[in-house]
């Protein structure tokens, strides 16, 4: 079919902001849910993600993966959904949606398991130290509405999925400016479409596991 968007994803993965993305594009697409391990792993998907990792999308011939990739990517593709700003005007749109999908995710993810960088040692890794890494987001979401300026973009539905996450589990501390700017963007409808999809799927997984 010309101009098919299949989603590659799994309920419980990094696919949620995809799904979020998506619903905000407006677009059809259809969803193939893949089971971590071997489902990921097959010949069939590695044709399409060689890392063997969700999410990825397939868009009339196209492969995105990477789910920062994968919003500016749909931004562009369906700009009806007025989810990029002007090129001129797109500094802040990429230079935030890229600190969360670099530095910021790797600072959260160290801090889940476990693991710091000597105090020494910070000039090797992007993201110097943790607390920068936090503090720095606490100011990009602090300087106006949306990490953008005054307009929602794709680079709040990758900026509020790491907020929301690092709240929901712990890797990020409470701080009163994540928790409005996530209010502002997570009550959006098609956020809230998007959880609700992702959340039934995961309560389908669960009934039928053995």
């Amino acid at each position: 079919m010309p101009d098919e968007l299949i989603f590659f994803t799994n309920p419980m993965s990094r696919g949620r902001i995809v799904r979020w993305m998506l619903e905000e594009t407006g677009c059809a697409y259809r969803a193939e849910i893949l089971g971590f391990g071997a489902e990921m792993k097959a010949p069939g998907y590695r044709a399409i993600n060689p890392m063997g990792k969700v999410p990825a999308i397939l868009h009339d011939g196209v492969v995105v993966t990477e789910a920062a990739a994968i919003c500016a990517y749909l931004a562009d593709a369906f700009p009806g959904a007025g989810l990029a700003p002007s090129p001129a005007e797109r500094g802040a749109y990429y230079r935030w949606m890229f600190f969360a999908a670099g530095p910021l995710e790797a600072a959260l993810s160290n801090r889940a398991l476990g693991f710091e960088v000597a105090a020494e040692r910070q000039r090797m890794i992007g993201y110097g130290s943790v607390e920068d890494a936090v503090d720095t987001l606490e100011y990009a979401v602090s300087q106006s509405k949306y990490v953008a300026g005054d307009r929602f973009t794709a680079a709040d539905v990758y900026v509020g999925s790491q907020i929301g996450w690092g709240l929901m589990s712990g890797s990020l501390e409470k701080r009163p400016a994540f928790e409005s700017y996530l209010k502002r963007v997570g009550g959006r409808p098609a956020a809230i479409r998007a959880r609700e999809m992702d959340d039934a799927l995961v309560a389908a997984q669960k009934k039928a596991a053995p």
